[in-house]
């Protein structure tokens, strides 16, 4: 008998994921912000959430909101906020992020940048703001509590151009990157090859990136369309593999469902004709 209560463990931290290699399967949020949609997630089997800003509607107040949702379902979430400024960085670890990931990232130089967005001193220069959403609102030591942010705030470098792929030695060897991310769309076009990811092109930077992990042993990630593309990325050392998004699974499944109705109900009005 299939064992549900598998699906309501503790969860681990995105940071203590992104010490192993072991397959960690998540999600994306572009549309849905609702109560229950963290316990949808968790009750599905995801183990971590990817919050986009950079597409979606989704600003600080619904974040806010979003992020306390996933936070009730003990739902470890990365953010995606919509650029590397300080502000968008550190509002967004202030108000509950686990994770931090930045649109096109480029180099090394804008890594140690964003760390230093990321981090409190003495590793770095992010403003103090305590017993607000990020410590849960508790009170506590000062130090303690910066150490504890410093400890888990994790960055997820998302390698999506052309200028990410050539510097992802240097940006994977930088202490405080835990995961190197590819943008598969936004690299092809980078690239000069919109949407082809059978180009060898694409197929040699990627493989570059993947290197770049490996030599390093940071994460790698990727979202994928579907369940063959996800199998064969792990197989190349993927272990971060967030599944489609709220607003593609939600329609493949009401257009195969609303499809395979219409046609039976069809052939069924044919049969007694």
């Amino acid at each position: 008998m299939h064992d549900e209560t598998a699906r309501f463990t503790v969860a681990q931290t995105l940071k203590e994921m992104t010490q192993t290699r072991r397959p960690k399967i998540g999600t994306m949020l572009v549309e849905f912000d609702t109560p229950g949609i963290g316990q949808i997630m968790k009750a599905a089997g995801c183990e971590f959430v990817f919050v986009d800003m950079e597409h979606s509607g989704f600003g600080y107040e619904s974040l806010k909101r979003t992020l306390r949702y996933t936070q009730a379902a003990e739902l470890p979430t990365l953010v995606r906020v919509p650029s590397n400024r300080y502000d968008h960085i550190a509002r967004g670890l202030d108000i509950g992020a686990e994770g931090i990931m930045i649109p096109m990232v480029g180099s090394a130089e804008e890594c140690r940048h964003i760390l230093d967005c990321m981090k409190y001193a003495p590793q770095g220069n992010r403003g103090v703001a305590l017993q607000v959403a990020h410590d849960r609102y508790a009170p506590g030591p000062v130090m303690r509590k910066l150490r504890a942010a410093n400890r888990a705030t994790t960055f997820f470098a998302l390698i999506e151009t052309a200028e990410g792929v050539e510097n992802a030695h240097a940006i994977a060897a930088i202490k405080g990157v835990d995961c190197l991310w590819i943008g598969h769309f936004d690299l092809t076009c980078s690239l000069g090859i919109p949407g082809e990811f059978g180009d060898p092109r694409f197929n040699k930077a990627v493989q570059k990136v993947i290197r770049a992990a490996k030599k390093h042993d940071k994460s790698l990630a990727r979202m994928v369309p579907d369940v063959a593309t996800g199998l064969a990325l792990n197989k190349q050392g993927f272990d971060f593999i967030a599944y489609s998004g709220d607003i593609w699974v939600y329609q493949a499944a009401l257009h195969a469902g609303v499809d395979e109705l219409r046609r039976k109900c069809k052939t069924r009005r044919a049969r007694s004709a």
